[in-house]
């Protein structure tokens, strides 16, 4: 028992003699703020005439979100100072080999460099941490924040745009005759722990020192400028906006590929143009309201409506056409010749020869002829067949026709024989010469009438076939009209898409 209590109490000195750390942090704070009457109000410089240095730089972590229409960037920075306070330094030797301690900032004397241009509704958003103090006295101070500040956000050249987003970051009430602000890294902030965002790409995050003086006064002020450069990723808004206003605007072509009789070209051009009207205002609803500048996807937008506008009014003119005909309209001479053959020839359009037409039409008719006898052939002969077969019926009844065996055909021919025998008989012979001098007279004005309605059946059919072409000629002429419109959209379509992607300053990032 002896033993075992000898040992613990040997680990017991043993662990309270280390643990003497503790105490030399203590005194050492004791003697760095009570002994030596250490105030935050005061400046760490050996001379009050001469400024403190402070080395600042920024450190980037994350860019959270870019709000255009209210043309804020939100950011995730780390603000890195440093600075030499001369009344806090102290020798490691004395305080068991102490070479640094953490501070709270309220405790000691620190910079008050705020962000210029926040846009934080307690306008400073970072979070006051230690200060890491060393005892050559040198102080580096890290407080990270979630910044939101004010960027003019230029929308020329959107989605395929650059933005450049300042922060100015100086002393608030020192000026440079008591607080020399410097960068620390002079090609900028760091981007080594940045995070990547999904919409936009980092480029870089260039500085510039800047020196503000005015002439009514002796004191000039430092800010440093820290400008992030960021470039959009357009392969969102090409999946989203580009590639759907590109199939839309390539449907508008349809409207001069689908027939005038369907009836459906107005409404399908009205349907684009109401479509084209939705992507723009969902591209309208993620811009700010400036009138600075039009984004390029608005002017592309523009263009393509105006196209499609113009595709409706080309296909109102083209069903104004294709319905004309002789009893509304004349057609001019310049319609005749200068669309139906000079423009058609221009086009490679050319209609079918009059001996082709004449053949295919002979062709028709004659299909039509033999489908007429047919039909008329086997409708004609089963009545005259059934009325043969009712009168030999009904003869046979009556007993005239002899032996019920006989045939229709022969009865036929015994009564055609009997009337031939009566019609010899003189009496017979000058009633039928009187009879058939009365059909002759009778006959003679029934012909003349039959020759004029003829005349008029034939004035009618080749009144009803120039009418026929002069119809041809206006829908010809529509067709070539249309396929002339065609063309225009299409060319149009094709540079004003080459023009606006060609002058992006970049189309994937």
């Amino acid at each position: 028992m002896e033993r075992r209590f000898a040992t613990h109490a040997i680990f017991l000195f043993l662990f309270l003699k280390e643990s003497q750390q503790g105490s030399n942090e203590k005194r050492l704070l004791h003697d760095l703020f009570e002994e030596r009457y250490y105030s935050p109000l005061e400046r760490p410089v050996e001379n009050e005439s001469m400024p403190i240095r402070v080395n600042f730089t920024l450190v980037l972590q994350q860019i959270i979100d870019v709000d255009e229409k209210n043309q804020i960037i939100h950011t995730n920075i780390w603000l890195q100072m440093k600075w030499k306070a001369v009344n806090l330094m102290w020798d490691p030797y004395e305080y068991g080999g102490i070479e640094a301690i953490p501070v709270p900032a309220k405790l000691i004397w620190t910079p008050d460099i705020l962000l210029y241009n926040s846009a934080d509704d307690k306008f400073d958003g970072t979070y006051h941490s230690n200060v890491v103090v060393k005892s050559d006295g040198s102080c580096l101070w890290v407080p990270p924040g979630m910044l939101r500040s004010t960027c003019s956000i230029d929308i020329t050249w959107f989605p395929f745009d650059d933005q450049h987003c300042d922060l100015k970051f100086g002393s608030w009430t020192y000026d440079g005759r008591m607080l020399d602000l410097q960068m620390d890294d002079p090609e900028g902030g760091s981007i080594l722990e940045f995070r990547r965002n999904g919409e936009w790409e980092l480029i870089g995050v260039p500085g510039h020192r800047h020196v503000q003086d005015y002439d009514c006064c002796p004191e000039f002020y430092i800010d440093l400028v820290y400008t992030i450069h960021i470039r959009r990723r357009t392969l969102y808004y090409g999946f989203n906006i580009i590639i759907p206003c590109l199939l839309i605007s390539s449907m508008s072509l349809l409207l001069f590929l689908l027939p005038p009789d369907a009836g459906e070209k107005i409404s399908l051009g009205v349907t684009i143009l109401l479509s084209l009207m939705v992507f723009l205002l969902l591209v309208a609803e993620t811009m700010p309201p400036t009138s600075d500048a039009l984004p390029l996807i608005g002017i592309y937008f523009c263009c393509i409506m105006v196209m499609t506008s113009l595709s409706v009014l080309f296909t109102v003119v083209v069903l104004n056409f294709h319905y004309r005909g002789p009893e509304t309209h004349l057609m001019p001479s310049w319609v005749k010749f200068g669309i139906n053959v000079v423009l058609a020839k221009a086009l490679c359009m050319s209609r079918p020869t009059t001996e082709k037409r004449r053949q295919s039409i002979i062709q028709r008719h004659r299909l039509g002829d033999v489908q007429m006898h047919e039909r008329t052939t086997t409708h004609s002969l089963l009545p005259n067949l059934l009325e043969s077969e009712e009168e030999y019926r009904a003869c046979a009844e009556n007993g005239v026709c002899g032996l019920h065996s006989l045939g229709a055909s022969d009865w036929i021919r015994q009564t055609q024989a009997h009337e031939c025998n009566v019609t010899q008989q003189n009496e017979e012979e000058i009633d039928q010469t009187k009879h058939y001098n009365e059909k002759t007279d009778f006959g003679r004005p029934n012909l003349v009438a039959i020759l004029v309605e003829l005349k008029k059946i034939t004035s009618k059919l080749k009144q009803d076939e120039e009418d026929t072409n002069i119809k041809n000629e206006w829908k010809f002429a529509a067709i070539v009209i249309d396929r002339l419109c065609l063309w225009i959209c299409l060319a149009a379509t094709l540079i004003s898409t080459i023009a606006i992607l060609s002058s992006a300053p970049h189309l994937v990032a």
